[in-house]
């Protein structure tokens, strides 16, 4: 397993997401720290493949598809409750 962490301030102040790298997959957090920003697989450090964002509360808030960083097939919004509620193709 590839574990990576990190926790940066930027020049301008901005605080960096938390983030680790699991098994291939990307995982950043939200500013507390605790919950799931989001997951999926960077490649060429680009987005690539299935990718899922999060609220702050753990429900799942959009997923969709990456093709080299390229948004691409269907993507879903959810609601505050983790149902679908829209429906968008790339």
């Amino acid at each position: 397993m590839d574990n990576k962490k990190c926790d940066l301030v930027r020049t301008n102040g901005v605080k960096e997401k938390k983030l680790e790298v699991i098994d291939g997959y990307t995982i950043k957090y939200h500013a507390n720290g605790g919950t799931i920003w989001s997951k999926g697989k960077i490649v060429n450090d680009k987005p690539d493949g299935y990718w899922e964002w999060y609220r702050t509360d753990g429900t799942i808030k959009r997923s969709g598809y990456f093709e080299m960083g390229e948004s691409v097939g269907e993507w879903i919004t959810y609601d505050s409750d983790g149902k679908k509620y829209k429906s968008t193709n790339y």
